[in-house]
């Protein structure tokens, strides 16, 4: 096993460790928990990092080196490694653990799959020609921010769901513990601000390459046709908050139906023929 692959799948289990003590902190409300979630979690970033560097030297090695971020291995890696860089600096500027039991988790699950999943090549491949272009890192980097921003709007919108069940389960104590449903509204608007962003570089970066490698801006390719309709969904989240001052519940909700849209851009569209079929 090449020594990155390695590296990347122990950061599974630093993963899995880090999530483990989010969950305590926030069930238990035991601070004692919470920096050590953090500094597992900073520490599996770093060793993340390293290995995502380490992979990209050894891409150069074997004569065919490119960014680390052209297969479904390197995508679902580099998807974890953003959930968990976004979370962290979220973290550090609400100066806030809670939402790290309902985010951390996904990093985890991304790195799993990636790392066990007998379906996942891990090995450094070629770049196929429709790869071979400068755009690719900008493309995937500015989409997978944004799908980062919005896995934390979605654990910020189950959070906000669960804080709205407080009073009918009294008999459920770590609900007091989570923030006010007013903060975590503010949160999930922020984020998906962010997400928005980002995905919507993403699709015009996409749009420049695909006329670069194709000639043509846009081809109703299935990924790209589920990229158009999870930006209107936050979209119309973002207009029917400034127009019609939705907030709250409905915008917990949408935060939840708007991921299910990403996974499935993510993930779903592999199982259709199209131009993105190679992820």
């Amino acid at each position: 096993m090449i020594i990155n692959t390695t590296i990347l799948s122990w950061v599974t289990f630093i993963y899995f460790g880090s999530a483990i003590f989010y969950i305590f902190r926030t069930v238990t409300g035991k601070e004692f928990f919470g920096p050590l979630a953090s500094f597992i979690a900073l520490a599996g970033l770093i060793a993340q990092t390293f290995g995502l560097i380490l992979r990209w030297f050894e891409s150069y090695k074997m004569g065919i080196g490119h960014a680390p971020l052209s297969n479904l291995y390197e995508s679902l890696i580099f998807f974890a490694w953003t959930i968990v860089l976004l979370y962290l600096i979220v973290e550090w500027r609400i100066k806030s653990r809670n939402l790290g039991a309902f985010v951390i988790p996904f990093a985890f699950l991304s790195m799993a799959f990636a790392s066990f999943s007998p379906n996942v090549n891990s090995r450094i491949q070629p770049l196929i020609p429709a790869l071979q272009s400068n755009w690719l890192i900008s493309h995937v980097i500015t989409c997978f921010f944004g799908y980062a921003a919005f896995t934390i709007a979605c654990g910020l919108g189950f959070m906000y769901l669960l804080k709205g069940l407080e009073k009918e389960q009294s008999s459920r104590p770590f609900l007091r513990f989570l923030p006010g449903r007013e903060v975590l509204d503010e949160l999930t608007y922020h984020s998906i601000v962010i997400g928005f962003i980002f995905l919507t570089l993403g699709i015009i970066t996409g749009s420049v390459w695909a006329y670069s490698a194709w000639g043509s801006y846009w081809s109703w390719d299935p990924k790209e046709t589920w990229s158009l309709v999870t930006w209107f969904i936050y979209a119309a989240m973002l207009h029917s908050r400034f127009v019609s001052g939705w907030r709250g519940k409905r915008m917990a909700i949408m935060s939840l139906i708007g991921f299910a849209s990403v996974l499935f851009t993510y993930f779903g569209v592999n199982y259709l023929p199209g131009l993105h079929s190679y992820f």
